[in-house]
């Protein structure tokens, strides 16, 4: 039987009190969330450290592990992995500092990072200062990353939302740069569903070198809920020597949270349990 362990996305519930959500996922068999920061305050440093301690036991008790953080930049506003001020890179740079402690008080691994209009390219700046600026940015937050036991995994996003950094290749070639044992990568699958090869072929090229995975279908729903198929999927993350989460996104939330919820994890342990 497959080790994959199934997480869901908070922001799916925004509005919902932590505590409604963690009995909701925890009832229908998740056992981890993945939080993104703007559902909580305007700004990670704002959630007290006696809330930080409520919303981890909050979790625990209820047999959940918040796995990490997404959607990192969404607030507040101002800030830009890839912008060429050196002050509002220096910004950015102290917020992803903030994240990572965030992170850890919560009990989580990994951050996300997604934010693609924070890291698209500006004018007059090129990829190889963008890749440069990067660098700059996410250096302080891996000072204490090792300790905190926190992993940044960047990810690549389709063209349609970012002109930076848009293949698994393109993103393993930046963590490459970076060369730090807590950088790596975040794979989406709807994100690796606009690249030449398949989902599976990216994910077979990937082998050994991505931290965390993102579930949903190309169509912004969760999976099961389109027409792409996972049975391939997960047999090669399996292939690739993944264990880790399977963290359901969903992007579209018209079907509403509880059906996106249920009809994702019970599709994704229908598949998993048969290989």
């Amino acid at each position: 039987m497959t080790s994959f362990r199934f997480s869901i996305c908070n922001e799916l519930f925004e509005g919902w009190p932590w505590e409604r959500v963690c009995d909701f996922v925890r009832e229908l068999g998740y056992t981890g969330l993945e939080v993104a920061p703007f559902t909580l305050t305007e700004s990670a440093d704002l959630v007290s450290p006696a809330r930080r301690r409520e919303l981890r036991h909050a979790a625990e008790t209820r047999g959940l592990t918040v796995v990490g953080l997404h959607w990192l930049l969404v607030k507040p506003a101002g800030l830009h992995i890839t912008h060429p001020d050196p002050a509002i890179r220096r910004r950015t740079a102290g917020y992803f500092v903030e994240l990572v402690h965030l992170c850890a008080d919560l009990g989580g691994a990994v951050l996300v990072i997604g934010s693609p209009k924070q890291r698209n390219l500006l004018p007059g700046v090129t990829r190889h200062q963008a890749i440069d600026f990067a660098r700059e940015v996410f250096a302080p937050a891996l000072g204490p990353a090792p300790r905190l036991g926190v992993t940044l995994a960047f990810e690549a996003l389709s063209p349609a939302d970012t002109n930076f950094i848009n293949t698994a290749a393109e993103a393993i070639e930046l963590a490459d740069r970076i060369a730090h044992p807590n950088f790596s990568v975040n794979l989406d699958v709807k994100a690796m569903s606009s690249e030449p090869q398949s989902v599976p072929e990216v994910i077979r090229s990937a082998a050994g070198r991505f931290a965390h995975v993102q579930v949903n279908d190309p169509n912004g729903r969760g999976p099961g809920m389109g027409n792409l198929d996972f049975e391939p999927i997960l047999a090669a993350l399996k292939q690739a020597g993944y264990d880790g989460w399977l963290s359901v996104e969903a992007f579209d939330f018209t079907p509403g949270a509880e059906a996106i919820a249920k009809q994702s994890i019970e599709y994704l342990r229908a598949f998993s349990t048969m290989m």
